[in-house]
């Protein structure tokens, strides 16, 4: 997905080696890769599920 905009996690430092980033790639759909190992792509997820995973994981 060269034309996303991925935005790395605000929990990631820049010494971590467990840094995030995420993407909007459709409407109903988010990226998640690992932004150390871009090589190895990303995975999909619906933006619904992210949410919920989202609010459990900050909530």
């Amino acid at each position: 997905m060269p034309d996303a905009a991925w935005s790395k996690s605000s929990y990631s430092a820049p010494t971590d080696d467990n840094c995030v980033e995420t993407a909007r790639l459709h409407h109903d759909v988010v990226g998640v890769r690992d932004s150390k190992d871009l090589a190895k792509g990303h995975f999909t997820v619906p933006t619904h599920a992210w949410g919920r995973f989202i609010g459990s994981v900050v909530g």
